[in-house]
């Protein structure tokens, strides 16, 4: 129980620096309260983890758009750990995981590579880019002039009978579970930490131009996002890790929210970041939520 009320406390003070102060400030909630000595932290992931044109961009190679202050580098800090291995990058899907990822200024090799049987945490965010996020995102903008107040996304995507960003979801959910079997195979003392993502729109008709969909592809859109961050719960309690979602938390902090309020940046982003991506406020509500979870019993 005192671990709990000492985590709700953490939460709430992680939430009030992420709308309020930069870097510093947040460094200094994790550092109250005691937590494991890891020893080896590996960072798996996509764009989500990565956290394009969040400063410092870092890392080799660039096209990957590492930050020093996404979620991973926060949580290291936080947690103090012997060695860090960030390999997430942006655009990776499940195969480049166990394959290389060709990127501006290089290739990205198989990030599974930076496990090691003492890695003893993992993180990984991935999925977004195996339903095809980015192609779904310009579909859905190209389309939402044709019928503003409609859905002509929607009825592409789901023109033939079937919902095709559904099938997308379920493929994607079998993939990131053969990504965790290779993972416990690779570092079977590792806690494995796997997170969802933030919200990226709301229900309802979205905002129009910052996020420019018709009415009713913004709420099939949100709809979608949580049919994934579903599906990643499943095969992560199945694979007997532990399930981060951060879309919970977020409900009202989406790209449509005004500056001071959203974690996710629009189209033309306001803070630094890529656009429909997390910024460094969305970052550090990330890193706290992922934190909390390693306090908890395994």
């Amino acid at each position: 129980m005192r671990i709990m009320r000492g985590s709700a406390l953490a939460l709430t003070m992680l939430f009030v620096l992420a709308s309020a102060a930069p870097a510093t400030a947040a460094e200094a909630p994790a550092a109250r309260y005691e937590h494991v000595a890891y020893q080896h932290y590996v960072a798996l992931g996509d764009s989500y983890a990565s956290g394009p044109g969040i400063p410092e961009q870092n890392g080799t190679p660039l096209g990957c758009g590492r930050s020093d202050h996404n979620y991973p580098g926060r949580l290291a800090r936080w947690l103090r750990v012997v060695k860090f291995t960030d390999v997430s990058c942006a655009g990776a899907t499940t195969a480049n995981m166990a394959g290389p990822q060709v990127v501006q200024d290089g290739a990205n090799p198989p990030q599974l590579e930076a496990l090691r049987p003492e890695t003893d945490l993992v993180t990984l965010t991935i999925g977004g880019n195996d339903i095809g996020f980015g192609e779904i995102l310009g579909t859905c903008g190209q389309t939402g002039s044709t019928d503003p107040t409609g859905a002509p996304c929607r009825e592409h995507y789901t023109s033939g009978g079937t919902d095709v960003l559904a099938n997308r979801v379920a493929v994607a959910g079998k993939r990131v579970a053969t990504v965790l079997a290779e993972i416990r195979t690779r570092s079977p003392r590792a806690r494995v930490l796997v997170v969802g993502y933030l919200r990226i729109l709301p229900t309802g008709a979205g905002c129009w131009p910052q996020v420019p969909f018709a009415a009713g592809d913004t709420e099939y859109f949100d709809r979608t996002e949580r049919s994934l961050n579903e599906a990643l719960a499943a095969v992560t309690r199945t694979a007997g890790a532990r399930f981060v979602n951060p879309y919970l938390y977020s409900t009202t902090h989406d790209a449509c929210q005004p500056d001071d309020r959203r974690w996710v940046e629009p189209l033309r982003p306001a803070s630094p970041a890529a656009p429909i991506h997390p910024n460094e406020q969305g970052m550090t509500v990330v890193a706290g939520l992922t934190w909390l979870a390693t306090l908890s019993p395994r």
